[in-house]
């Protein structure tokens, strides 16, 4: 997959708003294939977002991750914090895990907030 996901900061109401909107989309035909977080504020968004958890996407993406163990290595990172990050990663839908390793499925994630 190379899409795009989205990060929002909202509450369930913007969520709800999404929602409905794909389905308008949907009824009229269009072709509704996205993929959306959203997050309370911009300090959980940055909580879970990290420096060294974009770090990790990069190389996942760019790189054929078949184990922790290796992810860890190619980014000469302790193997208990890359194990942690791609356990939330995968939670917030950034990463997959598979029979054949960890895979970055998408190709930009698009994060906008509003000061």
């Amino acid at each position: 997959m190379n899409g795009k996901f989205r990060v929002h900061i909202g509450g369930p109401e913007d969520m709800g708003q999404r929602f409905i909107d794909a389905w308008q989309r949907a009824e009229r035909g269009e072709e509704v294939d996205e993929a959306n977080v959203t997050f309370r504020d911009l300090e959980t968004l940055l909580a879970a977002l990290t420096p060294k958890r974009l770090q990790l996407l990069r190389y996942i993406r760019r790189n054929q991750a078949r184990s922790i163990k290796a992810i860890a290595t190619g980014l000469d990172r302790n193997y208990k914090n890359v194990h942690k990050d791609v356990q939330e990663l995968t939670k917030l839908g950034l990463l997959c895990r598979t029979p054949d390793g960890v895979l970055a499925p998408y190709g930009e994630v698009d994060a906008r907030f509003t000061l």
